[in-house]
């Protein structure tokens, strides 16, 4: 078994191994979306919006199924990375790693949501990521929580919504093996050097929503995801207490 205690590991911005970067969210951000925050994990920044729109997909009303729904839709913005990323719009379709990112910010708030209690109705999430420097699917994923219970409360207030449709909260951040130990909230330079790249998707109360994780070309043992498992919990009940912050 190996032992993690006095990790010296030293990593780009001098981060201590279990230290997330400077997290925020900036409430209001969006003057036009029914609630919108600026989530920023260090320099990875991404406007989370949340609409609310009166009907629900087609094919819930073909299969007869009660409630509403939620979707998001994810993009990384031209001038987010070092080099100019085209629209993909251009392309006409999205790339795969954007469906699959989208699809995991819908299932991570799906997962807190009673969907019994927006009967006939769909929130959209929209992420944009402004600034790209790793970790913006788990950005996308706390601000979308911030944005989304943002609108709820304005919906509700508005008399549009009877109840909140939330159960709990749930927040995201990254884990991995960077100079053969294990980190917390990659930026860009650890995650594109890192051996094994993890994203753990989690509720307030604790519970797990989701787990990724892979070795990058490398492999990795049950201590390693052990320890990356302790630092994820520990720096998502610091994301969760934020959030909570940005909220109140």
């Amino acid at each position: 078994m190996r032992a993690f205690k006095n990790i010296m590991v030293i990593r780009p911005d001098n981060r201590a191994a279990n230290e997330l970067r400077p997290i925020s969210f900036q409430t209001g951000f969006a003057a036009n979306a029914t609630g919108s925050v600026l989530a920023s994990y260090g320099d990875t920044r991404v406007i989370c919006a949340a609409s609310l729109e009166d009907r629900v997909p087609g094919w819930m009303k073909q299969q007869g199924i009660k409630g509403g729904w939620l979707t998001a839709e994810y993009s990384l913005l031209p001038y987010s990375t070092l080099e100019r990323k085209p629209r993909e719009l251009v392309k006409g379709r999205p790339e795969g790693r954007t469906v699959e990112i989208q699809r995991l910010i819908g299932r991570a708030l799906r997962a807190v949501l009673d969907l019994s209690r927006m009967d006939g109705f769909t929130l959209w999430i929209d992420c944009d990521v402004l600034q790209a420097d790793g970790g913006t699917r788990t950005a996308s994923i706390s601000g979308a929580y911030v944005a989304a219970q943002l609108a709820v409360r304005k919906l509700i207030a508005a008399g549009r919504l009877r109840e909140s449709p939330f159960t709990d909260s749930v927040a995201a951040v990254s884990a991995g093996v960077y100079q053969d130990e294990p980190i917390l909230d990659l930026n860009f330079i650890e995650d594109k050097d890192a051996s094994v790249d993890a994203n753990f998707v989690m509720t307030g109360s604790g519970r797990f929503v989701e787990i990724q994780s892979a070795g990058e070309e490398a492999t990795f043992d049950a201590p390693q995801l052990q320890r990356m498992l302790a630092l994820a919990q520990e720096g998502l009940q610091k994301i969760s207490r934020l959030q909570c912050e940005a909220l109140a």
